[in-house]
């Protein structure tokens, strides 16, 4: 349990089933042994790929803290917790958003068309400045987006960049497990 007036950390997935080797499962972890409050957003049963049932998911975890939360959202997770600030947004001091894909643009085989993801919900993706502080950190060869992209997306949001260098799209299948740095950016968050 978090100890007085530190927010609970809400871990947004993205579309992908759970890994156990991802940096935010790497991270919940360490922060739960840490005595932190940690709670992971899951994948809706039905309707999985679309943005409305992705939100509730999120919104229904939110509802359920008491006190401060902090965002931490990758991939697709970034795009519903963005959804999800535009109509709540309450009670979050924070978010790390890593890794954002552009939905717009076509992605690599093996993920959703354009087209599917405007069926479900996805696009546009709100471009409003986000109601609480924000970190975008980016991969300077991410297949799912490229670097102007998300950095015009940190500026919409009114959100601080942070460059990672080439991290890919900082998953396993990137060979990246933990992300010692999400801690430290999250600790950031956390002091503004």
């Amino acid at each position: 349990m978090s100890r007085p007036g530190e927010p609970t950390v809400v871990i947004v997935p993205g579309l992908r089933d759970h890994i156990a080797e991802h940096w935010q499962t790497v991270l919940a972890h360490t922060l739960a042994v840490a005595d932190r409050d940690v709670r992971t957003v899951l994948p809706p049963t039905q309707g999985r790929l679309g943005r409305a049932a992705q939100v509730e998911a999120l919104n229904q975890v939110v509802a359920q803290v008491e006190g401060p939360v902090v965002l931490v959202a990758h991939s697709a997770g970034v795009i519903t917790a963005v959804h999800w600030a535009h109509q709540h947004g309450a009670g979050v001091v924070g978010a790390l958003l890593a890794t954002p894909p552009d939905f717009d643009s076509p992605l690599p085989a093996g993920y959703p068309a354009p087209r599917e993801l405007a069926e479900n919900g996805w696009t546009p993706v709100p471009r409003k400045p986000l109601p609480f502080p924000s970190i975008v950190a980016a991969s300077s060869n991410d297949p799912l987006c490229g670097f102007a992209q998300v950095a015009e997306l940190a500026r919409d949001w009114g959100s601080r960049l942070v460059e990672l260098g080439e991290v890919g799209h900082l998953n396993p299948a990137s060979g990246h497990g933990p992300w010692p740095q999400a801690a430290e950016l999250l600790a950031e968050l956390e002091r503004d």
